[in-house]
């Protein structure tokens, strides 16, 4: 039974609820620096259970004169924390103790938080690739975005990195004819579980029977459904200033900065691609101008019935351009994806304000 149920694929993640609040409160409790944890649980059914989660410890970084707020560094040493020998250890431990008190401990994943959606770089992937590299290993990554909670609406994500993907990081095959032969785009890179949050049977109950402030009136119920819809109920309309507010959202200004950033990065990426390939075309034209000169030796030798002179020399007086890593410019690509998405969420909103009151902001035509 064990070996079928690890046969069926993934298909959601359900975090407990007090899951939830201890990760909200510890990357909230780092922010802006990275805060990283482990979470456990078990797998039913091609459903990711956690039931608990415990975050990695980290070496605090004294501020100095020179480096007042070093949140880079912090930031960094956080970020390999879940792939660190020392956490490994540490890992194993709590497990153990978790164990001890009948807690589901089976290792799952990694946790890690993020700040208005940059996430995607090559900790997330090295991180998560090592949870992942092993046969079998059904495990996950959860982001938590500090900045979109703060908003009013968690952001909990759930990401596990594609087979393609997968196959192509464990070979470090990232270029150009290896991607166009397996056709992998930045869009292969993450595959995104859904979430569900999910209460125990005993806080459902209480949520149930918290206290209300009952009718100060007779409820007259419909005698029937035509009498339902004849006469819907009404409800009250709550004043909400915020749609008043014709001010642009800052998160959105700062999410639009942002993907001006990925995509001058991604032009950087392109115009170093583009090198390599002047480069590579500038040496294959002198090898093959080297390679017809010497057969034009060759045959003159062989007239004067002399030995040829060897033709594989070029690999030793010419040296090729080593063609760059592509890994950089799809993970960048991929965020540049991220921004966009998040631009697009907060877009609806933004320009029905601006169409309410385009007569006020455009000059009156005459």
């Amino acid at each position: 039974m064990a070996e079928t149920a690890k046969e069926v694929p993934l298909n959601s993640v359900q975090v407990e609820a007090l899951v939830v609040m201890k990760i909200v409160k510890a990357c909230a409790a780092s922010f802006p620096t990275t805060a990283t944890g482990s979470i456990v649980g078990m797998d039913v059914n091609g459903t990711l259970q956690v039931t608990n989660s415990f975050p990695f410890p980290t070496a605090d970084i004294a501020a100095s004169d020179s480096h007042p707020n070093d949140h880079m560094a912090a930031s960094n040493i956080a970020a390999a924390a879940p792939r660190s020998k020392a956490n490994a250890t540490y890992q194993n431990e709590m497990i153990k103790y978790l164990r001890e008190v009948n807690v589901d401990a089976n290792n799952i994943g990694w946790y890690t938080s993020a700040n208005m959606g940059n996430f995607i770089n090559t900790s997330l992937i090295e991180n998560q690739f090592f949870y992942q590299k092993e046969v079998n290993e059904r495990t996950v990554a959860l982001v938590h975005d500090v900045s979109r909670s703060s908003q009013g609406a968690l952001s909990l994500r759930a990401f596990r990195l594609s087979p393609t993907f997968m196959a192509a990081y464990k070979e470090s095959k990232f270029t150009a004819e290896n991607m166009q032969k397996t056709k992998l785009t930045y869009k292969d890179v993450l595959v995104e579980l859904p979430i569900i949050v999910h209460n125990s049977h005993l806080l459902t109950s209480f949520l149930h029977q918290m206290p209300a402030e009952l009718p100060k009136e007779e409820l007259d119920f419909p005698a029937s459904l035509a009498d339902l819809n004849a006469n819907p109920p009404k409800i009250p309309l709550y004043p909400n200033l915020d749609s008043l507010d014709l001010s642009i959202d800052p998160y959105l200004e700062r999410t639009c900065d942002m993907l001006l950033d990925s995509i001058e990065t991604h032009y950087t990426e392109l115009n170093n691609f583009q090198y390599f390939q002047r480069q590579l075309a500038r040496e294959q034209t002198k090898i093959t101008a080297w390679k017809a000169k010497r057969t034009a030796e060759n045959q003159a030798r062989v007239q004067q019935k002399l030995a040829p002179l060897p033709e594989d020399e070029w690999e030793r007086l010419f040296k090729l351009p080593v063609e760059p890593s592509r890994l950089e410019g799809m993970l960048n690509a991929k965020q540049v994806d991220q921004y966009s998405r998040q631009v697009d969420g907060f877009t609806a909103s933004i320009t029905s304000k601006m169409f309410a009151v385009k007569s006020n902001l455009l000059p009156e035509s005459s």
